[in-house]
């Protein structure tokens, strides 16, 4: 493909951190830079407390772990999301429940979480989609009165805010992504982000294999054992030494994005008013990071159309996830849906996502979109 979808991007310091921490002689877990990322991560979101993890599905697995999800659980969580987000609740021996999407933002719809509780409800895990924020006052509101975890999977939205708040500093705790197809990157990475301060102490053990070894090199025990459930959810020094080249320059990154999706924005205006599409909706008071640029189209027919039209031109453009309460494993593992997700089912089928990546030029893109409905594209 001459446009690609995404491209990696690379600040330029990320091969100069990676030969210190291979002359550092540690390139372990817990090393100076997954401390140098923790802190810079804990500065950045407002969070208690940051463990650099493999990948954002091993920080959504430790926030299983450490909420206490177990067998006979449920946990309420939209269906258009990455598998990894039902997973981990899967494998504590628990049941997501699905429900609806919003139709404007695409995230979980809040007004359907209250009857979607049962007696067996543990917690709420909003996926904040695109980088766009869940309606979040009204998810703690119910969590609150219900007593009730709120577990955010902000894999998506770094340095995205709520309200002024961070993402992911938010609920009890939060996983981050760090995966190559994120605005920030180290190949494969992830984060947990923990508010809460009394998972802190027990994050370190699980994190640790679920040893005390942590305490052991603070010098709080003589030695240490195994203590608790845990796994090996620590990332190599020279993993941690890319990312932080990454979250050095993170802010402008994301400012760069922006000003691509700015650009998709205001140019398929006319479209959007002509009926031909939707652009992303951004509620007031949600600051996103363009994590995602996507339009929807009046059919699944035209977005497969467009989809391959684009494609013709060498122009690579993708849909999203297949809603997970269709998929074989989510009929399987899924605790039955209070309401149909008719919202998900139609709105996931018409969406087509358009290449979004620092150094594309995007008006072969948007020039190829108003051809594909006969228009030509005005001039500004």
């Amino acid at each position: 493909m001459r446009i690609p979808f995404s491209k990696p991007y690379v600040t330029g310091r990320e091969m100069e951190y990676i030969r210190q921490a291979i002359d550092g002689g540690k390139l372990t877990g817990n090393g100076e830079f997954s401390r140098k990322c923790a802190r810079g991560l804990e500065e950045m979101t407002g969070c208690r407390k940051a463990i650099l993890v493999p990948s954002g599905t091993a920080a959504l697995e430790m926030m299983m772990i450490l909420g206490g999800i177990g067998p006979g659980d449920e946990v309420i969580m939209p269906s258009f999301t990455f598998s990894s987000t039902a997973n981990a609740v899967v494998l504590r021996g628990a049941s997501p429940v699905f429900v609806d999407m919003r139709p404007d933002t695409l995230n979980m719809d809040e007004t359907l979480i209250e009857a979607a509780i049962t007696p067996r409800t543990k917690a709420i895990l909003p996926v904040h989609y695109a980088g766009v924020a869940c309606e979040m006052d009204a998810i703690m509101r119910i969590a609150r009165a219900r007593n009730l975890l709120v577990l955010e999977d902000a894999a998506q939205g770094i340095l995205s805010r709520y309200k002024g708040r961070a993402l992911g500093a938010i609920g009890e705790m939060a996983a981050l992504s760090f995966h190559e197809t994120k605005n920030i990157h180290c190949g494969e990475g992830g984060a947990l982000l923990i508010n809460d301060p009394a998972f802190v102490e027990r994050a370190e053990i699980v994190m640790e294999k679920g040893t005390d070894r942590s305490k052991f090199f603070r010098g709080e025990v003589d030695k240490y054992t195994w203590v608790d459930m845990g796994s090996s959810y620590l990332v190599n020094e020279m993993t941690a030494a890319f990312l932080r080249a990454q979250l050095e320059e993170a802010e402008r990154i994301v400012g760069d994005r922006l000003a691509l999706w700015n650009r998709y924005h205001k140019a398929l205006a006319p479209l959007e008013a002509e009926g031909k599409l939707r652009r992303p909706v951004v509620p007031e008071g949600c600051e996103h990071n363009a994590h995602i640029f996507y339009i929807l189209l009046d059919s699944a027919e035209s977005r497969d159309a467009l989809m391959a039209f684009l494609k013709e031109r060498g122009i690579l453009a993708v849909f999203h996830y297949i809603p997970l309460d269709t998929a074989l494993a989510g009929r399987t593992y899924g605790a039955p849906s209070p309401k149909p997700l008719g919202v998900t089912a139609d709105l996931s089928a018409r969406l087509l996502r358009l290449p979004l990546f620092i150094g594309l030029e995007p008006e072969e893109v948007i020039e190829a979109v108003f051809a594909f409905f006969g228009k030509e594209r005005p001039k500004e």
